[in-house]
């Protein structure tokens, strides 16, 4: 019989995993303190935005309810500073302003690396014109994929012909694959194995197929993104599916530890 694999983290979705938008998901802030907290587990806190710096998400969570420290908040921004600073290069930085912060005290001088981020505003034809420069010798830490851009359903005529650019400037050269990379990272900071590891989210593809791909168990909730059907669109299925994040809690506390 194979030996039962030691949970040492959880890793938790923000914005439709605890919250949807501005209001808490009902029970949460009493399934992370009063539940999870008491867990002999690492706690994280994952999200792959790129329009805000953890300095903002937090005061977000703070006004909901929930007690976070920043350190606990792990984001596609830290995902990006990390590998900037394990590879030592300069960036030019095509994120939104307020993701600017996550990225204090690295030199941008002379830029040897390009980082794309959810920023339409700065996707016009003289940024674009430098990244493609920049792109044709050096590395592309790419944050959102053309995919998400096209589905953001606000974006207008002008900012979809950009994320037809940058569609182009990813395909001209060889981008780090970001979700794997995004996920181990997370890990690596508190020194946890994917195996050792479960991911609540409400996105089937990116957190918990994103999360299983490394080795990670999955566990998809019923709230934020999820549509009825979502757990057969991945393979493999989820690890588990729940109605919302602190049923996701009540089956580690009784099953996972």
């Amino acid at each position: 019989m194979a030996a039962r694999r030691v949970l040492k983290a959880v890793l938790v979705d923000l914005n439709g995993t605890l919250h949807v938008e501005d209001s808490a998901v009902p029970g949460s802030q009493e399934a992370l303190k009063r539940q999870l907290r008491s867990a002999p587990v690492t706690v994280r806190f994952v999200t792959n935005t790129t329009k805000e710096c953890k300095r903002d998400l937090l005061e977000r969570l703070t006004r909901l309810g929930f007690d976070i420290a920043e350190n606990e908040i792990f984001t596609s921004l830290t995902a990006a500073r990390n590998l900037l600073e394990q590879k030592h290069v300069r960036p030019l930085l095509l994120v939104d302003d307020k993701a600017l912060p996550d990225f204090t005290g690295i030199a941008t001088d002379d830029p040897n690396a390009v980082v794309v981020g959810l920023a339409p505003e700065h996707f016009h034809y003289e940024m674009m014109n430098k990244a493609f420069h920049h792109a044709s010798f050096s590395p592309v830490l790419a944050q959102h994929s053309p995919l998400d851009f096209n589905l953001k359903k606000t974006l207008k005529s002008l900012e979809q012909e950009l994320a037809a650019l940058v569609r182009h400037l990813l395909s001209a050269v060889k981008c780090t694959e970001r979700k794997k990379t995004f996920f181990l990272e997370a890990l690596r900071g508190i020194g946890c194995g994917p195996e050792d590891a479960v991911m609540i989210g409400d996105d089937c593809r990116d957190d918990v197929g994103g999360a299983q791909n490394v080795g990670m168990r999955g566990i998809l909730v019923r709230t934020g993104k999820y549509r009825q059907g979502d757990e057969g669109k991945i393979n493999p299925a989820p690890y588990l599916t729940c109605e919302n994040f602190p049923e996701a809690v009540e089956h580690i506390l009784e099953h996972l530890l």
